[in-house]
């Protein structure tokens, strides 16, 4: 054992009982988010990166919906700095009686102060659950807070949330707003690089929730500047229009709008019916996702599902004798955005994600089912077109629940041993260290099987493209012979009989060609595993494989690349274009067995990205935009995206 290490003189030896004031620490200021960060911004990774953002971009958008502001500029400035500005109020800058200091500073370096915690200033307001910009502030190396109001530009500097000089009056200004600039500390974050798609995605789902604002993103930091703005003057109609580019035909004309004021909360809600089976409900409190729902998306459902049912009875759209229709039929083929807006938003679960408000039910229940009925009597058209797809949706449960009861009473999955298909890893290896690599073709297959560690990693051929799992009820997916050695290699069982505790592998690992067609194959599954087997995702075990685009050769020595950047660099490293070989990889089968396992299945150098909810949904949503029916949307992505496009392989 090593030698203790002698006290020094200042230190005292601990017994259990010594615990006096001595050793209680006492944060100050914006100490307790340097010191502890994830408790604010949940990670130091990319989330909590984005995190800081949006609760700056939030800041504006609360002025926005307060009345005040109609205007957000966002920029990712060359130096790696951010800047947000709106044309609002601006923060107060005179003194604060509590704190003898400018408001400005106040509020930028004092944590859970602010115009939102009682007052007038904010009737709601959005933000991530209060943490503020002081702790933009403290997580940040520099930030420069600018604010104009009557006239007077003031101005405070902050180092890692500490200010450099007191607010300062510079000069004269223009309009009255707020302009923050930061960047994101190198000390705090392990990860620095913004997500362009990530942001993007993020300040349209705002824009449509903030009827009328006009959001302008500039993103600076490669050597052509990158635009792109929003602005959407029907607020949730638009969303729902947006929702269903994806291919899906609407099946009434009009899409269902309503914004009441109920008992203090605003209600807004917009939603259509279209021909797919697929139901998008999207639910916001304040303009915060709650993705586990809540009291709003209860009292929308309990208003449809009656309303529905009462304009089919009245108008003798139902059989005598048929049950009523369940709130399972009347949102098929449903999208619909419900949007409330509540002075004390009470949030429920592990993520925030549940509104737990008892008023929000009311109010949308309430709002919901005279602005249905209304529409429903008004456009008669519509609501048969509504009734009926609803009617659709009960025979065709009916009919899916009765051959998918036969499937499973015959004991399709059960009995069945191992597919022959499948190379499995040996039986002694434990589950936790266990990975299955569905792989497409017999090509990539064989080097698959002839590459891998047969100790842990097991590799499952899939034939041909799998059925696409959105537009096929569960009796046609068991049905499917490629899906069924799937489930079965899985373990899990499907459906009702689902069992997560079963999987056979921690990591279930797609792995598919990096041209059309892998794309192709790699999003039906994820759209399979997004439908029938979200438990897998949501407990982190669904990856994709990402194998080398290239093999850059000079001489006896290469090196892989993954993107076309990663190319370039390299062939400049080994002497230019003229001095090399590059092999581009179109198939996996391409690869040898000994390439495809250093680069793709050895876990010391192998690159995999783990799958979440959103990415399913994503890779769902533009397999039907790409892949469609109708050739509208796919042709408005192409025009949209156009200029991106690296590398266009057809």
């Amino acid at each position: 054992m090593p030698a203790k290490k002698p006290l020094k003189k200042t230190e005292k030896k601990a017994t259990n009982g010594d615990y006096t004031a001595k050793d209680i620490q006492v944060l100050e200021g914006l100490d307790p988010v340097r010191k502890r960060p994830g408790m604010y911004i949940g990670s130091t990774e990319s989330r909590g990166l984005h995190h800081i953002l949006w609760e700056v971009f939030d800041n504006s958008i609360d002025e926005v919906m307060a009345g005040f502001a109609d205007s957000i500029f966002v920029k990712l400035n060359k130096d790696g700095s951010i800047t947000v500005k709106d044309n609002g109020r601006g923060i107060p800058v005179d003194i604060h009686k509590q704190t003898k200091k400018s408001a400005l500073e106040t509020v930028m370096t004092t944590l859970h102060a602010g115009g939102k915690f009682g007052g007038e200033a904010y009737k709601v307001s959005g933000g991530l659950h209060g943490v503020g910009v002081s702790v933009v502030n403290a997580l940040s190396k520099y930030m420069k807070a600018e604010v104009c109001k009557d006239g007077e530009l003031y101005v405070q500097e902050y180092e890692r949330g500490v200010p450099k000089a007191k607010v300062k009056k510079v000069g004269k200004c223009g309009l009255n707003g707020t302009r923050i600039t930061y960047i994101p500390d190198d000390k705090v974050f392990s990860v620095l690089e913004y997500d362009r798609k990530q942001i993007i995605d993020r300040f349209r789902q705002r824009a449509y929730l903030t009827k009328g604002v006009r959001v302008a993103f500039v993103d600076e930091r490669e050597e052509v500047p990158f635009y792109y703005g929003f602005q959407f003057d029907g607020g949730l109609k638009s969303f729902v229009d947006y929702l269903n580019e994806d291919g899906s035909k609407p099946i009434h004309n009009k899409v269902f709008y309503v914004q009441k004021e109920l008992e203090g909360v605003d209600v807004e809600v917009a939603l259509n019916y279209t021909d797919g089976i697929e139901t998008r409900e999207l639910s916001f409190a304040n303009g915060i996702n709650t993705i586990d729902g809540g009291m709003h998306l209860t009292g929308f459902r309990s208003a449809l599902t009656k309303s529905i049912n009462d304009y089919a009875k009245l108008n003798n759209l139902l059989k005598k004798g048929e049950e009523n229709l369940t709130g399972e039929d009347v949102r098929e083929g449903l999208t619909a955005v419900v949007s409330v807006k509540l002075r004390d938003p009470q949030f429920e679960g592990q993520t925030k994600g549940r509104l737990g408000n008892a008023e929000a039910r009311t109010a949308v229940e309430s709002a919901m089912s005279v602005a249905l009925k209304d529409f429903l009597e008004l456009n008669p058209n519509d609501g048969k077109a509504m009734v009926g797809k609803a009617n659709l949706a009960a025979r065709a449960r009916m009919a899916a629940k009765a051959a998918k009861d036969t499937v499973l009473r015959k004991g399709i999955l059960d009995g069945l041993t191992l597919p022959g298909k499948l190379a499995d890893c040996l039986p002694s290896t434990p589950v936790e260290d266990a990975e299955i690599f569905i792989v497409e073709g017999d090509s990539a297959g064989g080097s698959a099987k002839s590459g891998r560690d047969r100790k842990f990693q097991a590799i499952l051929p899939l034939r041909g493209k799998v059925l696409n799992a959105e537009k096929h009820r569960i009796d046609k997916i068991l049905a499917n012979k490629e899906i069924t050695a799937l489930v079965v290699a899985l373990g899990t069982a499907i459906a009702e009989e689902f069992d997560l505790s079963k999987l056979r592998y921690h990591k279930v690992i797609i792995m598919t060609d990096a041209d059309v067609d892998g794309a192709h194959i790699m999003t039906l599954l994820l759209t399979l595993f997004f439908r029938y087997f979200p438990q897998i995702i949501d407990a982190g075990h669904l990856y994709v494989a990402e194998p080398p685009l290239y093999q850059v050769r000079k001489g006896k020595a290469f090196e892989y690349a993954y993107s076309e950047e990663e190319r370039e660099k390299i062939t400049k490293s080994m002497g230019g274009a003229e001095s090399v070989s590059v092999q581009r990889y179109k198939g996996l089968g391409e690869m040898n067995p000994i390439q495809l396992w250093d680069t793709t299945m050895n876990p010391e150098t192998r690159t995999m990205r783990k799958i979440n909810i959103e990415d399913a949904k994503e890779a769902d949503r533009m397999f039907d935009i790409l892949m469609g029916d109708e050739v509208a949307p796919r042709k408005h992505f192409i025009q949209v995206h156009a200029d991106s496009v690296r590398n266009l392989d057809v």
